[in-house]
Parts: C-alpha cells; sequence; structure tokens
C-alpha cells in the first residue's frame, strides 16, 4: 500500500534524533500511515523537502503506538548530509510507504543467525525482533570497520544473543563478519542465516553459507527511484530472473542472487554522485541508502 499524503505542518515530523557515529544517524518520524501496516523488511521512499530527491530507506522499526517509523542512514551524499541538518520538531516533505515484500519470517525455525555488516543492522533488526517474538532462538553477528561503526548493540541484546567483530579488533573479535560466521557455525547449528550489509559482504556470507548449505536470505540496495516498479532502476537478476527489488524484494534467497551484476550496476553513477556532492546539487540516484541502508 503506498501513502504519500499529508500536509507537511501536520506530518512527518521528526520526534527523535540520535547520531550512532560520525556517519550514522538515527530518527524517529511521525508516519501515521505507513507506522499503521508496515512489516519487517518493508521500506519507505522520503524526500528531504519538496525540492529534494527520493530517498529509499529501509523501516528500521515502527511503533505503532505512537504512529511512528525509525530510520538509520549514513551520510553518504547531498540529500542525507541534507537530512542530517533536521532536527527534533523539524518535519520532512514526504514519506512514502510502506513498500516492498516483508521479509518471509516463519517460526518453525529453531535458530537463526543475522549477520549485519555496518548500518545492515538497522534492516536486519526488526526481522530477528519479529522472529524472537515467535519463539525462535536468534543470534546476530555485528560487524565493523571499528568500535565506532557497530550500532544498535544494546537494541540487539534485548532479544538476541550478540557476537562482535570489528576489522581492527577494537571490539569483540578482530576479524570480518564471515570469520565470525565461520567460528559460529562451529558452535552452533543454524536453521537459515539472513545477511544484510554492502553487497560485497553478502556475496562474501553466502559464498560461504553455500557451502555448508545453509539457507540464506539478503536484503538488495540497488539504484532505486520510484519504487514502483515503473523506472526499472532496480533490476536485479535472481536465479536467471529479472527482478525489481522494490517489488519482488529487497529480500530475496542469497543462493539465487548474481552479486557480481549487482555490484556492477551500483557503481554506475559513482563519478556523477561525487560530483553531484561536489556542487551542491541532486540528481537522480546520486544519493542511494537503501532500501537498505549499507556502510
Amino acid at each position: 500500500m503506498f501513502h504519500g499524503l499529508g500536509k507537511v505542518n501536520d506530518m512527518y515530523k521528526i520526534l527523535k534524533k540520535k547520531r550512532l557515529n560520525s556517519l550514522v544517524c538515527l530518527m524517529e518520524i511521525e508516519a501515521p500511515y505507513v507506522a499503521r501496516s508496515c512489516q519487517p523488511g518493508q521500506f519507505v521512499i522520503i524526500r528531504v523537502d519538496e525540492n529534494g530527491e527520493r530517498i529509499p530507506l529501509t523501516i528500521a522499526d515502527y511503533h505503532r503506538d505512537r504512529n511512528s517509523i525509525t530510520i538509520v542512514y549514513q551520510e553518504l551524499g547531498y540529500s542525507t548530509r541534507k537530512l542530517s541538518t533536521k532536527n527534533e520538531g523539524d518535519h520532512i516533505s514526504d514519506c512514502a510507504g510502506p513498500l516492498g515484500v516483508p521479509a518471509e519470517l516463519d517460526g518453525k525455525y529453531k535458530r537463526v543467525l543475522g549477520v549485519a555488516g555496518g548500518v545492515g543492522a538497522a534492516p536486519l533488526l526488526p526481522q530477528l525482533k519479529k522472529l524472537a517474538s515467535m519463539g525462535v532462538e536468534t543470534h546476530v553477528i555485528l560487524g565493523g570497520r571499528s568500535d565506532e561503526f557497530v550500532i544498535l548493540e544494546e537494541e540487539f541484546q534485548g532479544f538476541a544473543k550478540v557476537f562482535v567483530c570489528t576489522d581492527d579488533g577494537s571490539r569483540g573479535m578482530k576479524g570480518n563478519v564471515v570469520d565470525g560466521l565461520k567460528d559460529l557455525v562451529s558452535r552452533y547449528s543454524y536453521d537459515k542465516v539472513i545477511a544484510i550489509g554492502p553487497l560485497p559482504m553478502m556475496k562474501a556470507v553466502v559464498d560461504y553459507t553455500k557451502t555448508i548449505n545453509i539457507p540464506t536470505h539478503v536484503s538488495l540496495n540497488p539504484i532505486m527511484i520510484d519504487g514502483t516498479g515503473m523506472c526499472g532502476g532496480c533490476r536485479v537478476t535472481v536465479g536467471g530472473e529479472t527482478k525489481f527489488a522494490c517489488v519482488d524484494g529487497p529480500d530475496f534467497d542469497g543462493f539465487l542472487v548474481d552479486f557480481d551484476e549487482a555490484m556492477m550496476r551500483q557503481t554506475k553513477y559513482r563519478n556523477l554522485e561525487s560530483k553531484c556532492t561536489e556542487h551542491h546539487c541532486v540528481l537522480k540516484g546520486g544519493d542511494n541508502n537503501a532500501p537498505q541502508a549499507t556502510q
């Protein structure tokens, strides 16, 4: 269901703003239509103001009693930096959603492992929380370049067993999330893995879980513009078929995803993104944070 109605003076108010580290912010936004019906795995498209570009962001949490949703984003370009100039009490122009297909979450699993790279922790949070509420034992690996970039650990601790990996060893296990994954599967059995983060990270996770045959779902973040399947910008190849992340995803069976193609397409506008930031202009597709916000 697509909702984008409401005047700026009575909707889309920023209720909470919290900086998680030097690059990542959390915002709770009043969005009653979205909060009423969204599910884990879905996303929204926001605009900071009436002249802003469309920024797709995963719903990191939702609060039906407060008519609000939570987004977590990384300051990647002009538009997300502009979003960060907004403070509690300010409004954003638009928040359209919920978009995408809810994640496939089943209470039949005994134990599920989530693997998050950087801000991939944000879209993973509601999925594992929902599984935990269904009686599934949940574990999570939170990865980051250093201690600063490990986010939402406290939120996960409320319902999951948390393991931390940092590239420099400043927190938890020294190594990347695949190193942590290999360690955990040697000690625990898992029915499913959910991996969310940068495309190379998800590919590395899937390359390993394929060898030990643990079903693995991933959340893809291709370039996205309209979010309704019309522009075709978010097309990906899954199981040899063309899919659109906005209406067929963003979650897919990781064993079937053509990661090499997805990574090639994601870099298509890199030079334009740099120019956009340098000249403080906004280009369509120039600041892509989603459907899941990756590092």
